[in-house]
């Protein structure tokens, strides 16, 4: 089911046309340090004044936003007991934070931003602060709203970041003191009947940065046609997702999102308004498409390919942990027959397992049938018989297309009450039994952890792009046989010390899965992994990133974009008051 109520955003968008000042931007004598090492923040003496920020509202045709955290309507005299029950009733879901300009869906980078939970006594008596989310935000209209913030951010020694929907793990749509170039309201569908660039000859659609996967899988759909894109409904199809490589059910079929990608419409830093693609402004293309995300130029559409839409087969599995080394021995047979789906062209698979449960929640096999479905899982139908193992779902059927598979296998409701961490498993490990046994083991410890999961997602992307090195991502991606998100589910009223555990959790096992493969062909996918990852040039970029750098230069000498952890991000620290600083 997918929410598309609106949401109430208390009169932010009537701050496009009178700012609201900032409690702390007043000029002050701001504190000793080299000052054009750190990017300035609301309180330093260099700080924009109004009277600045006014005039960028006017050159952005009134385009400029004054960041309002989501819970200040449960504070001070902004408070309304009504509308702050609400919040809460919904605080651990992500429609809240899609159509905001500033406030972001993880938990840990909103840092317990207002927080709508705290008493109604304390609400009363405290101010509700920005924290870590921007303080201004451009409604991103066209290229030159884009190329005047830049200047303003550049010109001004502020920090800059880069929000659609709000979908980061990582943090990079949020920064203390930054002003936001908000591409969420940039919904251009426009699809392409012959398009042809080297490698490709085609349909495709033109995407503006904005557009989300529900909007373009429903207008593929109505053309038959469908689209590669993720598993979460209100994700962007042209942002972070694709940018840093992007999966989803079809990418055994046709490859990851960047693998889809045939140019982009970019402004680069010092506000040119251009194309990347093989043809033009290669490296830039190149880097785009799977290098991560926000830290090369500012996208503001991107052309993809699209695919002839047709039959989809899906199927669903899950049994309860009734006896457990019955249960540990099944997750580790399901890890090993993911060898033989791995051979099935198109097969994909997302398994959710936690220490009461394994579900495979989604098989899909786009042109498969009800009998090629159940002779793909039937050897584990069996294996699950001989451990004395009764599903309590098994069910198959067949779709007409894309569009009604993925509404039928679609989890109901997002959530983003949870910290991620992942890894790539190869399959050389998946070949070596005594590996694969050592897998099991550590699942098992992880999973007797308090609120953990995993979830396995079986994919192939090997050989679906025209050239071997025809993009960024990280070749990880390409020996990969399932991709493992660690997973730890929090409360929707979890404090901000809880969060921080988690994200230290996460890494812990993080490092573990690390240690256990011994392959150099391992890695993680940096969209679901931890931002404060100690290896993450390796584990994220592979062997792409000395080349990244390079390009990462070429096109933001200076270092305007900054994302963690991005290529270049060892150049700056963010300190605890939340400055970003040059080291």
């Amino acid at each position: 089911m997918l929410v598309t109520s609106p949401i109430r955003l208390a009169g932010l968008f009537t701050a496009a046309l009178l700012l609201l000042p900032l409690a702390a931007s007043a000029p002050g004598p701001g504190p000793e340090r080299s000052r054009q090492r750190c990017r300035y923040l609301p309180g330093d003496r260099e700080w924009p004044s109004i009277q600045e920020w006014n005039k960028l509202n006017r050159t952005v045709g009134g385009r400029l936003i004054a960041g309002v955290p989501v819970g200040r309507t449960c504070y001070g005299p902004y408070a309304n007991s009504v509308a702050c029950a609400e919040l809460q009733d919904t605080w651990g879901l992500v429609d809240n934070f899609l159509n905001d300009p500033v406030n972001v869906v993880s938990p840990y980078f909103e840092n317990n931003t207002c927080d709508p939970f705290v008493s109604p006594e304390a609400n009363a008596l405290s101010l509700c602060q920005l924290g870590n989310l921007a303080s201004y935000a451009i409604n991103v209209s066209d290229a030159s709203t884009v190329a005047a913030g830049l200047k303003f951010a550049k010109e001004k020694n502020i920090r800059l970041v880069i929000k659609n929907t709000g979908h980061d793990y990582l943090g990079g749509s949020a920064g203390k003191g930054s002003l936001a170039l908000w591409t969420h309201n940039l919904k251009e569908i426009t699809f392409i009947q012959n398009y042809t660039s080297r490698g490709y000859n085609g349909t495709a659609v033109k995407l503006g940065a904005g557009v989300q996967f529900f909007e373009v899988y429903k207008a593929a759909s109505d053309r038959g046609l469908r689209v590669v894109g993720g598993s979460c409904p209100t994700v962007g199809a042209t942002g972070g997702w694709r940018q840093a490589g992007g999966y989803g059910p079809l990418v055994s079929t046709h490859g990851l999102g960047a693998d889809n990608a045939l140019s982009y419409e970019v402004v680069t830093v010092d506000g040119r308004h251009l194309t990347a693609s093989p043809q033009e402004n290669s490296d830039l293309f190149w880097a785009l498409s799977g290098g991560g995300a926000g830290n090369y130029a500012i996208v503001l559409s991107a052309i993809v390919k699209t695919h002839r839409d047709g039959p989809v087969a899906g199927s669903r599995l899950s049994f309860l942990n009734t006896n457990s080394t019955a249960f540990y021995s099944a997750v580790e047979a399901w890890m090993k027959h993911m060898l033989v789906l791995d051979t099935i062209p198109g097969f994909a698979t997302e398994t959710l397992v936690t220490d009461g449960a394994f579900a495979l929640n989604l098989a899909t096999h786009p042109g498969g049938n009800l009998s090629s479905m159940h002779a793909a899982l039937s050897p584990f139908y069996t294996t699950l018989a001989q451990l004395n193992i009764t599903p309590i779902v098994n069910n198959s059927a067949v779709q007409r297309g894309y569009l009604e598979h993925y509404a039928e296998y679609q989890t109901a409701v997002i959530t983003r009450n949870l910290t991620v961490g992942g890894r790539f498993i190869p399959r050389a490990l998946a070949h070596n039994n005594t590996l694969l046994s050592n897998l099991t083991s550590l699942f098992r410890s992880l999973l007797s952890e308090p609120d953990a999961a995993v979830y396995l997602h079986g994919l192939n992307v090997a050989n679906k792009t025209p050239t071997p090195n025809y993009n960024a991502v990280t070749p990880a991606w390409r020996n990969n046989l399932f991709l493992i998100n660690v997973i730890f589910l929090e409360s929707d009223h979890a404090p901000w010390t809880t969060l921080r555990d988690n994200l230290a959790r996460a890494n812990v096992w993080q490092d573990r899965l690390r240690e256990l493969d011994p392959t150099p062909l391992g890695g993680a996918y940096i969209n679901e992994g931890t931002f404060d990852n100690v290896e993450w040039k390796a584990d994220y970029f592979g062997g792409t990133y000395e080349r990244l750098r390079v390009i990462k230069a070429k096109w933001d000498p200076n270092s305007l974009l900054y994302v963690r952890p991005g290529v270049g991000a060892d150049e700056f620290v963010q300190r605890g008051d939340g400055r970003l600083c040059r080291v």
